[in-house]
């Protein structure tokens, strides 16, 4: 029996991106959790059960620290992710192997989309060329990067049945269209672009002018009222576990970009733009500050990312408006299409209306870079008219060598020392390298050396939310409360908006033994983000060495609500509650338990202090340890 040949047949041909997708990935399957999949699967119980799963389907989708300060919730992502959990019981082959297959569904589903625009050859051309392009690494070969494919299926899905249901019609295609749009748009934000892309595909394909939007908004007035409403609900859950709708902070150490002009930032990540799929030789994991500088003036870089942004679009500008024969279905719109698809899709992560959460990063190309695919397929059957050979050849050495460099990226996701090493070796002089080797150092006891790693960091991410909280709070797990009080004081008057860095000023004023700043600090915390249990239970403490008794109750009923707690200060509060209740005996019991979980050189001084002076009990410390530490504890501050 004779096969079909890829070039004549559409099944054949998706068939044939499909398994060369998952071949070139296929090496990814070796990888384990590596970076974010540590904090997003690894570390977030609630993902381990399927009793608990439900739950974390409304909270955002970064668990614990910093959930609602970066501004994601992807409920089908957490879905997918926690169940593939219960499955595997948590072991990362499944993760992977549904990374690879779902690269190959896209690819497949690229074929057929560029098949309804352009002539199969030039299709086939540009969905290999997606199947195996190295920028697609991070996407596929990272486990959170399922949220990346996830989001890219239900959106070609959603376009496929567009094109083929036709204008106008009933209700299924619409209804059909606007459940896969839920289903994007839970995986990953950037499907907010959906309306913006069906509009465009049909501008190609139907040539909208002007005046021609009435009766086209006549015929598809289903699609766009069901995309309508579906992103409005979805923007609704959004807020409503969010409590806001865009990424509250911008990307790290670029908190200049809110002060100066964008422009000449963005104008050297245009660049990078076009550098990472024509030569997509030199890929990185974070394009932190000092990988991308933040500019501050016009110079040679961002200069010539201007004049090749502006004579991109130019060029784009010609092709969609060049008049074709109605017979030549190989229309140089169809390359003004790829570039407007990608400009569509990068919107929401190009930093240009709006901060987002990074300067750039390979994972967020996976969806633009289908529009690159469907201008890279165009160009191939263009040169294949007047020189074939030529053009095959030099697809298949470009494919050559996209596959090689696929190949050999993939294991520097093999797991988080792999993607650190990868990273400090080729920019150590970067932000995020100085970042990563002061907790590298920090986790081996070197802490002098952590420290100046961290000085570094600061001095090139500036005194951004996200970098000053974290390394507070490594300096808090080191005792160095002093230093940790003064970065967390730094994000808090930089962004008081949120409630992390109030939340560790109450827990380092606690630890100084200050009722009143810990419950300024706790409230604080509270008033931006009620469910805190910790915050809770140091207000309780607070409240209670006040003598403030209702409300120090009140405080520990819905600390007890959230969570129980097991640190000294809980214990005091029960100290307190005893000696008031005249439970002598058991208010010197829990304060016995309390020294017990005591950490800190402070923490003894502070509650070796309050033995004395407030239980009349003798001190713990020897006379030296007494002074030593007394002088540092501000005790009575």
């Amino acid at each position: 029996m004779r096969l079909p040949s890829p070039l004549l047949n559409r099944r054949a041909a998706a068939a044939l991106v499909a398994v060369v997708g998952g071949l070139v990935f296929a090496n990814s399957l070796l990888n384990g959790f590596a970076w974010d999949d540590e904090q997003i699967v690894v570390l977030n119980t609630r993902l381990h059960e399927l009793g608990s799963l439900p739950g974390a389907l409304a909270l955002p989708y970064w668990p614990g620290t910093y959930g609602r300060e970066l501004g994601l919730w992807r409920p089908t992502t957490t879905a997918l992710l926690g169940l593939q959990h219960v499955i595997s019981g948590g072991a990362p082959l499944l993760f992977h192997a549904v990374n690879v297959a779902g690269h190959a569904l896209v690819s497949a589903l690229v074929l057929l989309l560029l098949a309804e625009l352009m002539p199969l050859g030039g299709a086939l051309a540009g969905a290999l060329v997606f199947a195996v392009h190295p920028v697609h690494v991070e996407a596929v070969a990272n486990v959170i990067g399922v949220a990346e494919i996830v989001s890219t299926v239900a959106l070609l899905g959603a376009c496929l049945i567009h094109v083929r249901s036709g204008p106008g019609g009933r209700w299924g295609s619409p209804l059909a269209i606007g459940l896969l749009f839920a289903f994007g748009f839970g995986a990953k934000e950037s499907a907010i672009t959906l309306p913006g892309i069906l509009f465009l595909i049909d501008a190609a394909r139907r040539r909208i002018g002007f005046s021609d939007l009435r009766a086209y908004l006549r015929d598809e007035w289903r699609t766009y009222a069901v995309l309508g409403g579906t992103a409005a609900a979805l923007l609704a859950g959004r807020f409503a576990v969010l409590g806001s709708l865009a990424s509250p902070l911008g990307p790290l150490g670029a908190d200049l970009l809110q002060e100066i002009p964008r422009i000449w930032t963005l104008a050297e990540v245009w660049t990078h733009y076009v550098r990472l799929w024509v030569f997509p030789l030199d890929l990185v994991s974070d394009y932190a500050p000092n990988v991308i500088p933040i500019s501050l003036g016009w110079h040679a870089t961002n200069g010539v990312g201007v004049l090749l942004a502006m004579s991109i679009l130019v060029v784009t500008w010609v092709a969609w408006r060049r008049p074709q024969a109605r017979s030549d279905i190989l229309t140089a719109r169809m390359a003004a299409f790829g570039v407007l698809w990608f400009v569509i899709t990068i919107s929401p992560v190009s930093n240009t209306v709006f901060l987002a959460g990074v300067l750039l990063a390979e994972r967020t190309l996976y969806l633009p870079s289908v529009g690159l695919a469907a201008a890279t397929g165009w160009l191939v059957a263009r040169l294949a008219r007047d020189r074939p050979r030529g053009a095959w050849i030099a697809l298949g050495l470009a494919l050559s060598l996209a596959t090689a460099r696929t190949w050999t990226r993939s294991p520097t996701w093999a797991d988080t020392g792999a993607v650190i090493t990868a990273l400090v070796s080729q920019y150590p002089q970067s932000g995020r390298s100085q970042w990563i080797l002061g907790d590298a150092f920090l986790g081996t006891g070197r802490e002098s050396e952590a420290l100046r790693a961290y000085r570094a960091a600061i001095d090139v991410l500036g005194t951004h939310y996200q970098v000053v909280t974290e390394i507070s709070r490594q300096l808090i797990a080191m005792r160095r409360y002093r230093a940790a009080e003064v970065l967390a004081s730094i994000a808090a008057r930089n962004d008081p908006r949120y409630p992390l860095a109030w939340g560790m000023l109450a827990f380092i004023r606690a630890e100084y033994g200050d009722p009143e700043g810990t419950e300024r600090y706790a409230r604080l915390s509270l008033e931006r983000h009620e469910v805190d249990a910790t915050r809770h239970h140091l207000l309780a403490w607070a409240l209670a060495a006040q003598g403030r008794w209702p409300e120090a109750s009140e405080a520990r009923a819905r600390g007890l609500e959230q969570a129980p707690a097991r640190f000294w200060h809980m214990y005091m509060y029960e100290a307190y509650v005893r000696r008031e209740n005249g439970d002598t005996a058991g208010a010197f019991a829990a304060i016995d338990t309390a020294w017990a979980f005591v950490a800190s050189d402070v923490g003894r001084a502070t509650l070796d202090s309050v033995r004395v002076s407030e239980f009349g009990l003798e001190s713990l410390l020897a006379p030296d340890d007494s002074a030593d530490s007394g002088a540092n504890t501000g005790v009575n501050r």
